[in-house]
C-alpha cells in the first residue's frame, strides 16, 4: 500500500478485475460473479460495489467488476468476461440514477459526481432495470440479482415523479430473478454460502433481506418463523390512491422491525414475495465489512479522465456507523440503511484512520467523522426487548423514546482519541448533526452533552457546521418528522456562544427544503422572514424531490397521509414550487416585486414590511 514516504501506487493487481485481461493475469478464464455498476469503479468502502466485490472475493470466489458500460453499442462491454459460473450482479451505483441525472425541476444535471472528470452520459435513466435487461437478453438463462440504493426503494409499487406515474415493483419492470434491498452484506454472504454448496439458484427463496417474484399459482416458500402480510395488489393502487398511500404503512413499519412479516403484493399473474430484513448488523460484523482490503482508491484506468468527485469528498473521510432512527418524511436512508444504527468498534475506526493518515496526499486533516447523522454513533435502546417490539418510523419524533441511550460520550472519545493521533493536525464533522439529541431537556446526560458539544464546536467544525432544520414552520416540521426550529435558534445560540468565548470564527449554515408537504407560500414567506431575522441569506436550499419509499413522496402522489388517511396538501405545478422557492432569495432584487405582490395578495403585509421595511 501506499505510505507518506512513498509515492509508489499499489500494483493494478490489487483492484478487482475490470477486463478479461486484468482476470487471466490471475489465472482465471472463467469468473463465478460478474458485477455491473452506474458508477466508475472505487475500491473503497464508501462504495457499494467495491464492499461487495471484496466480500465475494472474500468468500473464496473469482468477480470482476463491469463499470459504467456503454448500453448505446454493440453491448461488448457486457460480454467482456463472459458469463458468470453463479450470477450478475446489478446496481445503478451508490445513488439512485434519477436523482443522479435530473434536478427537481426534471433537468439534466451539468455534470456526475460518480464519473471521472464529472461528465455526464456514462449511465442510463433506470441503470438497474437497462442493464439487467441486456444481460437477460444476453444470457437469458444466467440469474441476475439487483441490489443497491435504486433497487432497494423499488422493491414495491412506487411512484415515479420523472415519469410522474403509479409503477410496479422493479422485479417486474427490469426481469431480474433476485433483489436484496438495503445494506446487503447479510444475505450476500448467505447467498454465496449455499451457491456454494451447491443450493439451485432457484432455490433461494427464504433468505431474509431479499424479493422475487414467482408465478401466483405457485405456493409461497414456507418459512415456520415467518408470519405473512398480504399489501394491496398493484392493480388495486394503481385505481385507488388511498390503497397505494396504506401500503406504505405496513411497508415502513414492518422495515422497521426487528421481527418482521414477509410482505407479499399481486402483480398481474405474479406474486412479489418482500422477505423480512434481518436483524441489525453486530459490531463484528460491520468491522467485516469496513476492513476489507480495499486499495480505497479510483482504479488507476481513470487517471487521464480527471477527479471523480465523490469520491474526493469522502477520500479522507471516516464512516462511524450506519443508519438512521430519524425517520425524517423525505429521507431514504433509514429505508435503506436501517433504522437502528449499526456501529463500528473504535478499534475498526482508529485503523483506518491510520490507514489514511498513511496515504502520500493525506495532509493532516480528515474531512469527516461521521455517518449518515453523525452525532448517532453507538446509540441504541437500553433495552433491546422493546426495540425488537417497536415499530415506530423514528425514535426522536415526535419525542425521543425514553428506551434510547442517547449518551455521546463514546463518540466524544474518539474525537479526541483520533485528535490524538499522528500525522492528524484536525478532524472535522462534516455529516450533518441532530441538533435535538444534544439538546434534549429530558436527557438523562446533560453533562456528557455539553461536553459533546464544547468538543464539537471547538475542535471540529471547518469554519462551517451544517445543520438541518428544513423549515421553520411548526406544521410543515410535523410533516417533516423534524423537530421544532427553536431547537435550531437555541443550538446556533451555544455554538456562537463557544466560538466567541474561544475567539475562533466559524458559522453555522443551515439547510432548507421548500415545496414539501404541508409547505405553503405562506410559510415559506414566514420561513423567509425568521432567518433574516437570524442574520441569513440562505444558499443551501433545495425544492423537494419525490423518491420512491418515502412518506413524503406517498403523500405528494395520492395526496393522503399514508398513517391517518387524511388529505395534505402539496405543492405539485411547476408554479407552485418555483413561487415558493423564490422565497429563499427574497434578497435578490429580481425577487422582490414578485414576494411583495404574493404577500400582498394574501393580506401578509406584516412578513413584506419584516423582509423589505
Amino acid at each position: 500500500m501506499q505510505n507518506r514516504d512513498n509515492s509508489v501506487k499499489p500494483p493494478i493487481s490489487c483492484w478487482l478485475p475490470i477486463t478479461a485481461k486484468d482476470a487471466k493475469k490471475r489465472g482465471w478464464d472463467e469468473l463465478d460473479v460478474i458485477l455491473v455498476t452506474g458508477d466508475a469503479y472505487v475500491d473503497h468502502p464508501a462504495f457499494g460495489v467495491a464492499v461487495v466485490g471484496r466480500i465475494i472475493e472474500a468468500s473464496g470466489l473469482k468477480v470482476g467488476i463491469i463499470a459504467q458500460p456503454n448500453w448505446q453499442d454493440d453491448l461488448r462491454d457486457f460480454k467482456k468476461f463472459g458469463k458468470p459460473k453463479l450470477f450478475f450482479g446489478v446496481t445503478s451505483g451508490n445513488m439512485d440514477s434519477m436523482v443522479n441525472k435530473y434536478t427537481a425541476a426534471k433537468k439534466t444535471r451539468s455534470n456526475d459526481a460518480y464519473t471521472p472528470g464529472g461528465e455526464i452520459g456514462f449511465r442510463p435513466d433506470n441503470a438497474t432495470t437497462s442493464y439487467t435487461k441486456i444481460l437477460k437478453e444476453l444470457y437469458p438463462d444466467t440469474p441476475v440479482v439487483i441490489g443497491g440504493i435504486e433497487a432497494s426503494l423499488r422493491r414495491v409499487t412506487h411512484y415515479d415523479y420523472w415519469k410522474d406515474q403509479l409503477c410496479p415493483d422493479i422485479l417486474t419492470g427490469s426481469g431480474a430473478d433476485l433483489l436484496i434491498y438495503g445494506m446487503g452484506e447479510q444475505p450476500l454472504k448467505e447467498i454465496l454460502k449455499l451457491l456454494k454448496k451447491g443450493v439451485p439458484f432457484s432455490s433461494l427463496k427464504t433468505i431474509a433481506q431479499t424479493a422475487f417474484l414467482q408465478d401466483s399459482n405457485e405456493s409461497i416458500p414456507k418459512n415456520k418463523h415467518w408470519s405473512d402480510f398480504e399489501l394491496s395488489s398493484h392493480e388495486l393502487c394503481l385505481r385507488d390512491k388511498k390503497s397505494f398511500a396504506k401500503n406504505f404503512k405496513y411497508i415502513e413499519t414492518e422495515s422497521n422491525k426487528q421481527n418482521a412479516r414477509r410482505l407479499i403484493q399481486k402483480v398481474g399473474k405474479s406474486n412479489l414475495v418482500i422477505n423480512p430484513p434481518y436483524k441489525v448488523m453486530t459490531e463484528k460484523e460491520i468491522d467485516g465489512s469496513f476492513d476489507l482490503p480495499f486499495t480505497r482508491l479510483p482504479h488507476p484506468k481513470y487517471q487521464k479522465r480527471g477527479a471523480i468527485s465523490a469520491f474526493e469528498m469522502i477520500k479522507f473521510s471516516v464512516n462511524m456507523h450506519r443508519g438512521c432512527f430519524g425517520g425524517c418524511s423525505f429521507c431514504t436512508i433509514s429505508a435503506h440503511q436501517g433504522k437502528l444504527i449499526a456501529s463500528r468498534s473504535k478499534e475498526s475506526i482508529l485503523k483506518e484512520v491510520e490507514s489514511i493518515t498513511n496515504m502520500p496526499d493525506f495532509k493532516g486533516y480528515l474531512s469527516d467523522l461521521g455517518g449518515p447523522s453523525a452525532n448517532m454513533y453507538q446509540m441504541k435502546g437500553i433495552d433491546q426487548g422493546i426495540c425488537d417490539r417497536c415499530s415506530s418510523p423514528s425514535c426522536i419524533f415526535p419525542a425521543i423514546c425514553q428506551n434510547l441511550d442517547t449518551n455521546p460520550k463514546k463518540m466524544t472519545q474518539i474525537y479526541r482519541e483520533v485528535s490524538k493521533m499522528k500525522g492528524v493536525k484536525k478532524a472535522f464533522v462534516g455529516s450533518g448533526l441532530r441538533y435535538d439529541l444534544m439538546l434534549n431537556p429530558k436527557s438523562k446526560h446533560p453533562k456528557e452533552n455539553r461536553e459533546y458539544i464544547e468538543q464539537l464546536v471547538t475542535h471540529h467544525v471547518s469554519g462551517r457546521l451544517k445543520v438541518a432544520p428544513e423549515h421553520t414552520e411548526d406544521h410543515v416540521l410535523k410533516a417533516m418528522r423534524k423537530p421544532s426550529f427553536e431547537y435550531f435558534i437555541k443550538f446556533k445560540r451555544q455554538f456562537e456562544g463557544i466560538s466567541r468565548k474561544l475567539g475562533i470564527k466559524q458559522e453555522i449554515i443551515p439547510y432548507f427544503i421548500s415545496s414539501h408537504p404541508s409547505s405553503t407560500a405562506e410559510d415559506m414567506a414566514k420561513l423567509a422572514a425568521k432567518t433574516k431575522k437570524l442574520g441569513y441569506k440562505l444558499e443551501q436550499v433545495q425544492d423537494f424531490t419525490p423518491t420512491p419509499m418515502t412518506v413524503a413522496t406517498v403523500i405528494y402522489y395520492s395526496g393522503y397521509h399514508p398513517y391517518t388517511l387524511a388529505p395534505v396538501k402539496t405543492a405539485i405545478s411547476y408554479d407552485e414550487k418555483k413561487k415558493q422557492r423564490k422565497f429563499f432569495f427574497w434578497y435578490k432584487s429580481e425577487n422582490k416585486n414578485f414576494i411583495k405582490n404574493c404577500l400582498s395578495s394574501i393580506g401578509r403585509f406584516d412578513i413584506s414590511k419584516e423582509l423589505f421595511g
